[in-house]
């Protein structure tokens, strides 16, 4: 499934996607490069961001961020900054790899870097990146979460915990930024064809048929779906949406 925007609502705009390199990250960067945005795509893995920046031409640039690391989440937003002289929009997709147990078998580094990059990681990126959206005028920030954050499943305490806290700081920080014009709302997706169902399935057809029947709709999504989400939030089209958490989970938290 491919969406092809038609619109050139977040022209002028740059924004800043930490965790850009793949899947979801990478289709928000290839959505927002179509509706007219300039983009710095920050990851840990350093040559996929700058593949990914080559790929979308001269409107992508590319950094290595680790998001979990202060002085390295500051330095994305320099480097927004020194670029494009301003910044609209941050996209926290960042995520580490999530291990499969119960808060009794769950090692306490793996609970550690689950909310370091996830949780810490917004926390650390939105520090830097806020005054600079608000000395702008405004803007949006948008953060990945999950439809986990609503509900739980097996043996993913780790998970369902760091997106829940990512839901509700969202929240939190709308109340706070209210005044400066910057709006914060959490999109929370349902199962999506990335390279994380790859650990579970071997393609993803297997994913869609062990995954699809648990959503209304019968089906996992498209990242492409997850980036004209995520669009529409960094857009003036969410212009009176903040603090809201945007399920694109195909139904699946209606059950």
């Amino acid at each position: 499934m491919t969406n092809n925007p038609a619109t050139s609502r977040l022209k002028d705009k740059v924004v800043l996607i930490a965790g850009a390199a793949s899947g979801i990250g990478a289709a928000i960067a290839q959505r927002c490069v179509a509706e007219g945005a300039s983009v710095v795509c920050a990851d840990y893995d350093a040559g996929a961001a700058q593949a990914l920046a080559d790929g979308l031409g001269a409107a992508a640039i590319a950094c290595r961020c680790d998001v979990t690391d202060a002085l390295s989440a500051s330095s994305a937003v320099d480097i927004a900054k020194e670029r494009f002289g301003r910044l609209d929009g941050l996209v926290h997709n960042a995520a580490a790899p999530s291990t499969n147990a119960t808060v009794v078998d769950l090692d306490e580094s793996a609970w550690r870097r689950e909310l370091d990059v996830s949780l810490t990681g917004a926390f650390l990126m939105s520090k830097f990146a806020v005054p600079l959206i608000a000395a702008g005028g405004g803007g949006s920030v948008v953060f990945i979460g999950s439809q986990f954050g609503r509900v739980a499943t097996t043996r993913a305490v780790a998970y369902c915990a760091a997106k829940a806290g990512l839901i509700h700081l969202a929240k939190a920080m709308a109340v706070d930024h209210a005044p400066d014009k910057v709006r914060v709302n959490s999109l929370s997706p349902g199962a999506v064809a990335t390279t994380r169902l790859l650990r579970r399935f071997p393609d993803f057809d297997a994913a869609n048929a062990g995954l699809g029947p648990a959503h209304l709709l019968g089906r996992i999504a498209e990242p492409d779906e997850i980036g004209a989400a995520a669009a529409f939030l960094l857009s003036s089209d969410a212009s009176f949406v903040t603090g809201s958490d945007m399920l694109v989970d195909g139904g699946y938290a209606t059950r």
